[in-house]
């Protein structure tokens, strides 16, 4: 069921800094003195609305510190923007990072607000010239930018799209190889059912060329018992229930965590 519960009674997420970071990650806190795994990613680690995402699951199954370092709505940019989140990933025993789409990063095309990436901030001169009948104040957020642009101008946006996902593949090699190699990459897939798809999502064209920097991917499709739960097992306030079915729930995290549970095992073991 959902649990709703308005005003003081939402669900903590205990915000807390690490070392010299200045983004704010979900806690509580982990020691970072003895060893640990890190988990990076975006809004399907951070695990809004869930009493215990799949970092937090991890530790039970592992026996070792598994501090969350997922940001609501990040791209690569967070990361690469903030150089004390990939040091302590390297001094990691293994890192986790969740592949965050192309979409929520700055390019050629647009610039997004450095930490909180969904949002649109501007076009370039070069957007511009592809669009000249857009008008971009109308836009938000990224990703009801891109979705308008792919419908009106399906022909033009494939193009951008290819510039999208080589800058995407330029930008995450840039953060893999900051991190080091001991690093799991992990790839989930939709878990929305009748939502609408990213407007540039991943392909395994674009994972592949991550490769060489990754010690093994690690790919969940959400199940559809997972997907079809809708808000179950969710905790939120009264009138957040739209967004709450906006994000992945329990199930989910529960089926990231078990995915993640035999690889990470097998290469801690070996450590």
């Amino acid at each position: 069921m959902a649990y709703e519960h308005p005003g003081g009674g939402a669900l903590d997420y205990c915000p807390c800094r690490y070392g010299r970071s200045k983004l704010l990650f979900r806690g509580p806190r982990r020691r970072l003195t003895g060893p640990y795994v890190a988990a990076l990613g975006g809004t399907e680690t951070y695990g809004k609305y869930v009493v215990r995402p799949w970092p937090e699951l991890l530790e039970d199954r592992l026996g070792l510190q598994v501090p969350n370092f997922g940001c609501m709505n990040a791209g690569v940019d967070v990361f690469l923007s903030d150089p004390q989140v990939a040091e302590i990933a390297a001094a990691a025993r293994l890192t986790v990072l969740q592949l965050m789409g192309p979409q929520n990063m700055s390019n050629r095309f647009y610039a997004v607000h450095p930490r909180r990436n969904d949002r649109f901030l501007r076009a370039s001169a070069a957007m511009r010239a592809v669009y000249r009948e857009v008008d971009f104040t109308e836009f938000n957020f990224t990703r009801h930018m891109l979705s308008a642009l792919r419908e009106r101008y399906p022909e033009r946006f494939d193009q951008m799209a290819n510039e999208m996902r080589a800058a995407w593949v330029a930008r995450t090699r840039t953060l893999l190889e900051r991190i080091g190699g001991r690093v799991v990459l992990l790839w989930v897939g939709s878990h929305r059912i009748g939502g609408a798809a990213d407007p540039v999502p991943i392909d395994a064209g674009m994972v592949a060329e991550l490769g060489d920097l990754a010690m093994q991917t690690v790919r969940v499709e959400p199940s559809m018992t997972a997907r079809t739960a809708a808000t179950a097992g969710m905790w939120f306030g009264a009138l957040e229930e739209p967004a709450a079915a906006e994000m992945p729930g329990p199930m989910v995290h529960a089926e990231v965590a078990e995915a993640l549970v035999p690889v990470l095992g097998r290469l801690l073991g070996g450590a």
